[in-house]
């Protein structure tokens, strides 16, 4: 008998759009389920998406226009040693300088609601039917195989694959048998204030940076109770998210009064943190108070890293598989690059009528040898700062904070950043212009609020059909960078050992050198900072003028993306 539909998708969260896309793009049939009324009901907080996630992303996030709500160009980090003495340490060195910033950012803030929204609105306008109000509570399985899914309304949906997306508590994934239950030490609860905030203030007070705070458990400031989480400030286009969260449980079983000690920690951070109480404070009204969990470490425990990611006929992807950044508090990048490798696996297993685990296996081998995630989902600085609360260790908290959230989180990223880079250069060596014309391009579309399925228009000196000489300088350039990778890529293929090599050993070198390069890299930005201003200003000038059509990007079928 045959299945109804080739690919059933749970979840149209981050993850679960992106993969029915891609299996529609391909022509299977293909069903989106989401139990909430509205996508992005059950993800209506925000965060900050790093820029890694829109590089790597699949072509159609990368190259189309996507809303979020304000470009960042880094982190903030302040290390309150004393808040009633206003004894603060800003480490403010995870930044992009002047003059790529702004355009070149560090990632983009977000509400998750609409981000949701407008990628299942690309999962529809590939052919993928999208089903709301549709809880999934069991699956149709035969002989161990998963064979469709059963919904709260007793519907029988048959698939030849199930790709899970249902997030973090996995319910599902353990009544398949594939996950087991999060243990309470690697979830944390995250308490958020929504409040408004004019854009001129944010403008003002924030700029494009994202605001962290860390300190000694006993000031009942921030991280609360020394465990190693924290508070962080993510400035949007006319509103901002104060957030802190923590672990459901500690080391020692005991189980804290979460709600009691969030509300004491935020009395006390907003009535005693010198920059929020006197510059934020008196300008915002609270809009909302949000609860949210998330699988933090996850990654960092080693029976739960080892679980299966797949079983006969299902394919997990994102939260549900525990791929959440321990660092960022951030699963968007590991969502898409889950979905889209649980894509590929699955239309593959759809041609070859082959639906076993073990033909589903190759999506578990990419994931785990995945330099990204492997590098999101094990990084320990933010594990680690409980050790240095235990003991007022000021040394230890600086360092871990510089390398999670500082300039020497390069000696962990590099590694696997150029690792994913290199082999993208070599598949499409156009991919280094189309990367900087997606910068352009969000940033053009953050000036004017011009996205898909939004009403934003861009100002009418961007719709010219013609263009002007700054804008065939800039496209100029692009050929140029495009004819120099084609030679590198030539060059390289002679030396590719080395380069592999070189690649590998970065994060070593730089643990080495960094401590000193860093010195000079801030005098240089030091002295050249007038320079820098006045550069960067020309640039977006250039952008809130340039044409849109300046930054489009053709895909693989020949389909033009404006601004």
């Amino acid at each position: 008998m045959d299945r109804e539909y080739d690919i059933i998708v749970i979840g149209a969260g981050f993850g679960g759009p992106v993969a029915a896309k891609l299996c529609a793009d391909a022509g299977l049939k293909t069903l989106l389920l989401e139990r909430s009324k509205e996508v992005g009901d059950k993800v209506i907080s925000g965060l900050t998406i790093p820029f890694y996630g829109f590089l790597f992303a699949p072509s159609f996030i990368r190259d189309g226009n996507p809303p979020f709500e304000r470009p960042s160009d880094g982190i903030d980090n302040y290390i309150i040693t004393d808040l009633e003495n206003e004894e603060i340490i800003l480490d403010n060195s995870l930044k992009v300088p002047l003059p790529f910033s702004p355009i070149i950012a560090f990632g983009y803030n977000t509400y998750c609601k609409p981000f949701c929204q407008w990628l299942a609105h690309k999962a529809v306008d590939s052919g993928a039917e999208l089903r709301t109000s549709t809880t999934v509570v069991d699956f149709i399985e035969k002989d161990n195989e998963i064979q469709g899914v059963i919904t709260d309304k007793g519907e029988k949906i048959r698939g030849n694959i199930i790709i899970n997306s249902e997030g973090s508590q996995g319910l599902l994934a353990i009544k398949a048998g594939i996950r087991e239950k999060y243990p309470a030490e690697t979830i944390s609860l995250a308490d958020t204030y929504d409040y408004i905030m004019p854009k001129e203030d944010i403008d003002r007070i924030f700029g494009y940076s994202v605001k962290m705070c860390w300190g000694w458990d006993e000031q009942k400031a921030a991280p609360p109770l020394g465990y190693g989480n924290g508070l962080m400030v993510w400035p949007y286009r006319n509103s901002l998210h104060f957030m802190q969260d923590q672990c459901l449980r500690l080391d020692n079983q005991k189980v804290p009064n979460l709600r009691k000690l969030f509300d004491i920690y935020h009395k006390k951070i907003t009535s005693k943190l010198p920059w929020w109480r006197d510059l934020v404070e008196p300008r915002i009204k609270l809009r909302a108070r949000m609860w949210e969990g998330f699988e933090i470490y996850v990654g960092l425990n080693r029976e739960l890293r080892q679980l299966p990611l797949v079983k006969d006929g299902m394919i997990l992807i994102g939260d549900v598989a525990g791929l959440e950044s321990t660092e960022l508090c951030d699963g968007v990048p590991a969502a898409w690059f889950s979905a889209e490798i649980a894509a590929e696996v699955a239309i593959k297993a759809i041609k070859a009528h082959n639906y076993s685990s073990q033909a589903l296996k190759e999506y578990e081998f990419k994931i785990k040898s995945h330099p990204i995630i492997r590098w999101s989902i094990s990084g320990r600085n933010r594990y680690n700062l409980r050790f240095a609360q235990k003991t007022h260790n000021l040394k230890k908290l600086k360092r871990y904070i510089h390398n999670g959230w500082g300039l020497g989180a390069l000696t962990t990223f590099t590694s696997p950043f150029l690792k994913m880079v290199i082999p993208y250069l070599k598949k499409d060596p156009s991919i280094l212009s189309k990367w900087i014309k997606m910068f352009f391009r969000y940033y053009q579309n953050w000036l004017y609020e011009s996205y898909d399925y939004q009403r934003g228009t861009l100002a009418k000196s961007s719709q010219m059909k013609r263009l002007t000489k700054e804008e065939r300088k800039f496209l100029r350039w692009m050929r140029f960078i495009d004819i120099g990778v084609v030679l590198m890529t030539r060059i390289g293929k002679k030396f590719k050992n080395i380069i592999n090599s070189l690649s590998t050993s970065m994060n070593t070198f730089l643990k080495s050198f960094l401590p000193l390069i860093e010195p000079l890299y801030f005098f240089i930005l030091r002295v050249s900072r007038p320079f820098a201003i006045s550069y960067s200003q020309k640039l977006i000038n250039f952008v809130k003028k340039a044409n849109s059509a300046t930054f489009t990007v053709i895909n693989e079928r020949g389909v033009k993306y404006y601004g």
